[in-house]
């Protein structure tokens, strides 16, 4: 029986990037949505469930993709609650590669540190990215430090870790809007991750220089500049200045092994609900 993968966009347009690794992953049928809303979700979900026996599900699964996060959640809570009984099909939701990039670039610093008990600072952590990288960091045990240029925001997304991560560690919003503030947010880490918006820098150098204690550094910022200075696109693991650096591309191509893995992961089974933790566990696997 033929695998068909079933693509809800919350944007207008449907992701060409999810779509092209969709047929990467050996798809047979790709069935593409656009402008997906909660209210649109019923009559798709009962067109996936009611086409094929119990027992064939598992040769059907959802996507939720789009560049809202917080539309492609409305979505899979709603997919999720129009499932009953065995009628249900695997679903999987990586809105703005927030989870599969966050797993890569957590995945990619465990290489080198241990990530219990280490000072961890997510630069524009109220992100997708970020809040998502605080929250496997968290669940590992780290320190996490939640910057921002609003306190406010960074103490919101604290509490959203808290939430998903109730046994965590210790969770702490710090505000960058300054130097100075910047410079007290990464006093003591041993890694910083850059999640903010294309094209900007968030750690200089100089300030980037005054922590002794960074031993790895990443940014997931592929358009100059980068988001943390010095630190090339394609660095995969280098050493610059004693700190192993990893750039967007370098932290990439684990990204889409993640991707493609826990595509095929969907159509092993009807019942897989692939969120932010399961698809980290999937890229532990790899």
């Amino acid at each position: 029986m033929k695998n068909i993968l079933i693509q809800l966009d919350t944007d207008q347009a449907p992701s060409v990037f999810d779509r092209v690794v969709a047929v990467d992953s050996d798809v047979d049928h790709l069935f593409s949505y656009g402008g997906v809303t909660p209210e649109m979700v019923e009559g798709l979900v009962h067109g996936a469930i009611f086409t094929r026996g119990p027992k064939e599900l598992a040769h059907t699964a959802i996507f939720i993709g789009g560049s809202n996060v917080t539309a492609g959640e409305a979505v899979l809570k709603k997919v999720c609650r129009t499932f009953f009984g065995p009628m249900r099909v695997s679903v999987m939701m990586d809105s703005n590669g927030s989870n599969t990039t966050a797993a890569a670039a957590v995945l990619s610093a465990r290489k080198h540190i241990d990530l219990a008990g280490v000072v961890a600072v997510i630069l524009a952590g109220t992100g997708p990215v970020g809040l998502r990288a605080a929250q496997l960091l968290s669940k590992a045990g780290a320190t996490v430090r939640i910057a921002s240029r609003s306190l406010d925001r960074a103490a919101q997304a604290c509490d959203e870790v808290k939430q998903a991560v109730p046994a965590g560690g210790q969770v702490t919003p710090f505000a960058t809007a300054t130097r100075e503030n910047l410079l007290h947010a990464c006093e003591g880490a041993g890694l910083v991750i850059a999640a903010g918006a294309a094209g900007i820098e968030l750690l200089p150098a100089d300030v980037r220089r005054s922590v002794p204690s960074l031993k790895v550094a990443i940014d997931v910022n592929a358009v100059p500049p980068a988001g943390i200075s010095g630190i090339e696109v394609f660095d995969k693991g280098a050493d610059r200045e004693g700190v192993i650096c990893y750039g967007a591309i370098g932290v990439g191509g684990l990204k889409m092994k993640i991707h493609k893995a826990a595509l095929r992961k969907l159509f092993e089974s009807n019942d897989k609900v692939l969120d932010w933790a399961e698809i980290y566990a999937i890229g532990e696997a790899l």
